[in-house]
């Protein structure tokens, strides 16, 4: 992954210096079918606020005959958040969940202890051509949550809030903003809102939460007088209130961030924990056989990682 500090993205740009952390290029990883850019965690940026993991799939046409099929495999102390911006996907979990998230739907699946579960193209969309873009984002879960029982909630695009103002319109994912208030409930503050910008136009960031982050879905952004493009994702310091301003096109981005973690988290595979102790009892457990099944997607799963 590409890294460049915050401290000087174009010389001489005071503004862009006051406001500007860090910009993350995300590493890109081709699956074949799609194109997947992980933004965190990276090797100089491990959280904004609770997230911890920040993917960001597609946009991708698969062709008839080619299909999503990520196998079965565990998580611990962290929640999953699945935003779809386009095409489909079948979740099943441990608990018995089955569900199909559609765009603008949310899933939160929370693994606390553990839980194991699969994402895979519906099988009603499957031998034809299929549209995928989306998000997968993980929230790391605070001290007092980390074992909690796992759960499983999805909410549908119209049930989240939506808003509008003069050149620009979104929703409310997680958390809140511009007095409104997502119905997804998280442990610990979190913002989550998908923003589009009309050219030209601007939409205020409020300087509310500890930590904050944007991540440019497509078009450009004008922060500071400095303009950033798609798939960069751009950390702000914390305190400031300023503006978002579109390019010279629309501007399609996620805002996102929150509450600092209270203590340090390890992230290995796909185990999050305070603890170094715990992944390893986590890992065991996994290769053992110690984890839940995951009904009606028994004969496969994905084993530990050799390293």
């Amino acid at each position: 992954m590409s890294f460049f500090p915050g401290e000087d993205p174009e010389a001489g740009d005071a503004a862009a210096v006051d406001l500007i952390e860090q910009l993350i290029i995300p590493r890109t990883s081709d699956l074949g079918d799609f194109e997947v850019r992980r933004a965190l965690p990276s090797s100089k940026r491990r959280l904004v606020g609770p997230f911890i993991f920040f993917d960001r799939m597609g946009p991708a046409i698969l062709r008839a005959g080619k299909a999503v099929d990520v196998r079965p495999h565990p998580h611990i102390g962290l929640s999953t958040v699945t935003y779809l911006f386009d095409g489909e996907m079948t979740h099943r979990d441990s608990l018995g969940t089955g569900m199909v998230i559609k765009p603008g739907d949310i899933n939160l699946m929370t693994a606390g202890r553990g839980i194991v579960h699969s994402e895979r193209t519906p099988d009603n969309q499957r031998g034809k051509d299929m549209s995928l873009s989306g998000l997968q984002t993980w929230l790391a879960l605070p001290d007092s949550h980390e074992e909690m029982d796992p759960a499983f909630l999805h909410a549908e695009a119209e049930n989240l809030p939506d808003f509008s103002d003069d050149g620009f319109y979104g929703k409310v994912v997680i958390g809140g903003f511009l007095g409104l208030k997502s119905p997804v409930k998280v442990p610990t503050d979190t913002l989550y809102v998908d923003l589009h910008i009309a050219p030209q136009k601007r939409c205020t960031f409020p300087a509310g939460a500890d930590e904050r982050a944007a991540y440019i879905l497509s078009g450009s952004l004008v922060v500071g007088g400095v303009t950033y493009e798609a798939d960069q994702l751009l950390v702000f310091k914390p305190g400031e209130t300023f503006d978002l301003v579109a390019g010279n096109e629309p501007c399609h981005l996620m805002l996102f961030g929150g509450e600092t973690m209270a203590s340090k988290r390890y992230i290995w595979w796909n185990f999050v924990s305070s603890s170094k102790e715990r992944i390893e009892q986590a890992k065991e457990e996994w290769r053992t056989g110690k984890f839940d099944i995951v009904p009606g997607d028994e004969e496969e799963f994905i084993p530990l990682p050799a390293n």
